[in-house]
């Protein structure tokens, strides 16, 4: 019997929510800037104009897309630091109707997003134990069940707060591939081994003996060294510290180690790695470190401030238009 599918319900929700979509020009378009070698790329106004624009342009060319959307908290985010004592308070609104208008924003994004995959891509959403459910289900409905790939949970530590209550210590990422029946992008990971595992057996490779029945009998040590223990989906990662070198004054900035197992587990060099909420720029500065491509775009006027300062700091300071070289050929004509 074919399993009945099941989807998320509320009142007037879209019938087909890419309906307003990528056939549609809309009245502002965003700023485009770009890195002088076109290695990466940066879309100044709303996201989601934004993803329209590349599906026209580029559909099929992403191979992996990292989104951390505002987590419908119903606060106003406001900027610390340097980047408040520039004058620029307020980060984004993540204040809402109600939770189905966050449902409805995030899935036109997700449509567009799926179009930008390539076959062998995937997706990942950072979101909070609040709303994981509800996306789980609506990524089932967008992407199809077929293409879950893994739930990650990201523990870390941060000042207690009073609440008769667990402490929550975690958010959740959600991956989905753009085709379960192609071979996706796939560079395994691994943990250190245990201490005690190093005590017992050193740091080389182990090997089972069985018998013929299957039982184990005894492990051998090979002259491999091991690569340690393949990762596991709880990841222990601090957060950025307010004294840290990477802090921008962002607030819900993640840590570059955070993204560098997203980027590096799912991604190859020159790769495009599209982030549609660029925030503090983490993703973008991660991807150029690790030799990707990326794609990155936000309407915050923090955002733009934060993400120009932050990639020209490692050599990929971003030009409006095509590429620099294109922008004074340009030039060069029009003087002419």
């Amino acid at each position: 019997m074919t399993p009945r599918p099941l989807r998320l319900s509320w009142s007037d929700r879209p019938v087909d929510f890419s309906a307003s979509g990528p056939g549609v020009v809309r009245a502002e378009r965003p700023r485009r800037f770009a890195t002088q070698d076109g290695r990466g790329e940066f879309y100044e106004g709303d996201n989601l104009a934004s993803l329209d624009e590349l599906v026209r342009a580029r559909p099929g060319s992403v191979s992996l897309a990292y989104m951390d959307p505002p987590f419908d908290t119903g606060r106003v985010f406001e900027t610390q630091g340097r980047l408040a004592e520039s004058g620029v308070s307020v980060a984004y609104d993540d204040r809402w109707s109600d939770r189905a208008a966050w449902l409805e924003a995030l899935a036109e994004r997700l449509v567009r997003v799926r179009e930008l995959l390539a076959p062998h891509g995937s997706v990942v959403v950072h979101v909070d134990p609040r709303t994981s459910h509800y996306v789980k289900v609506l990524m089932d409905e967008l992407f199809g069940e077929e293409n879950f790939a893994s739930e990650i949970v990201w523990r870390y530590r941060r000042w207690p707060a009073k609440t008769r209550n667990f402490q929550r210590v975690h958010d959740v990422m959600l991956r989905y591939r753009k085709d379960a029946r192609v071979e996706g992008r796939w560079n395994p990971l691994y943990e250190d081994l245990a201490p005690s595992t190093k005590a017992t057996w050193g740091t080389r490779k182990q090997r089972a003996v069985v018998d013929a029945g299957g039982k184990r009998l005894r492990s051998t040590t090979l002259e491999e060294e091991s690569k340690g223990v393949p990762m596991g989906d709880v990841w222990d990662i601090g957060v950025v510290a307010p004294v840290a070198k990477e802090r921008t004054g962002y607030p819900s900035q993640k840590p570059e180690a955070l993204l560098s197992r997203i980027v590096t587990s799912l991604s190859n060099e020159g790769d495009w790695v599209l982030d549609p909420y660029a925030g503090s720029g983490t993703t973008a500065a991660v991807a150029w470190k690790l030799g990707r491509r990326f794609v990155t775009m936000d309407l915050g006027e923090a955002s733009r401030a934060v993400v120009h300062e932050r990639l020209a700091g490692i050599g990929a300071t971003l030009f409006e238009g095509e590429s620099y070289e294109k922008s004074q050929q340009t030039r060069k004509i029009a003087a002419a």
